[in-house]
């Protein structure tokens, strides 16, 4: 395993699709910062608008703040939580001082690097995938209810994506006062490819179809527009957001 430090380089696409009037996906990232986030927002009126942007605003601040600078530094999972509750918090409280609010949240997927180490977190259904030579592995699980019925072996995954209950979440942000992310920690290598997206990407394209989009020697831009464009032409049914970031030394 090489030790060289590895540099990382990022793309993005969103479209609101062919079916949605709005497009209440929202993104952001700092590749200087190592901070990339993918939200897909919910509830009526703009709300899911406003959700997802409060989520993209709050944690790219809170974790471009929390980067280590030469201090001893809290260990990145404690980062990341605390930074997830405080988005929450933000959210929640939008939604209590808003009765037109009510009940909006969203879903987040956040990738950090830090060198070599990467830190993937999410909440909801938004998921992160790493192509790894040339295979794609989805690294977060879906809290998702028909997700816990496939890991509690009472329905196949061929029945939890004909499910009429498929979109229904089980966890998000800012629809509770309180909400437990999921956090892994990966070792980057020289190559990699990750992928940061909206239900509105994985609803339309099999992980074999991504798999074989992503495969492809094009520019990071390139790729992102392709995956939109296959999403959009497979039935575009909800709003569809990408984020690629690649590893190279």
């Amino acid at each position: 395993m090489s030790t060289a430090l590895l540099q990382f380089t990022a793309a993005a696409a969103t479209d609101r699709g062919r079916k949605r009037p709005t497009n209440e996906d929202a993104f952001g990232f700092s590749v200087e910062d190592g901070v990339y986030l993918v939200c897909d927002g919910m509830g009526g009126a703009a709300a899911g608008e406003i959700a997802s942007s409060i989520a993209v605003d709050e944690l790219l601040r809170l974790l471009i703040a929390s980067a280590p600078d030469g201090k001893t530094p809290e260990p990145m999972p404690a980062r990341a939580e605390q930074a997830i509750a405080v988005a929450n918090e933000a959210i929640y409280s939008r939604s209590q001082r808003n009765y037109k609010l009510s009940g909006m949240g969203t879903t987040m997927v956040g990738l950090q690097v830090e060198e070599r180490r990467v830190w993937v977190m999410n909440v909801g259904d938004s998921r992160c995938y790493r192509l790894q030579n040339r295979m794609l592995q989805q690294i977060t699980q879906d809290h998702s209810l028909v997700e816990e019925q496939v890991r509690l072996g009472r329905m196949t995954r061929l029945d939890a994506q004909r499910s009429p209950l498929r979109n229904v979440i089980t966890r998000a942000l800012g629809t509770q006062s309180r909400v437990t992310p999921d956090i892994f920690d990966l070792a980057a290598e020289e190559g990699d490819l990750f992928l940061l997206c909206s239900d509105g990407l994985t609803r339309e394209l099999s992980d074999p179809v991504i798999e074989s989009l992503l495969v492809v020697d094009q520019p990071l831009e390139v790729l992102c527009t392709r995956l939109v464009d296959a999403a959009k032409k497979a039935g575009g049914h909800d709003n569809i957001t990408c984020i690629l970031v690649r590893a190279s030394e």
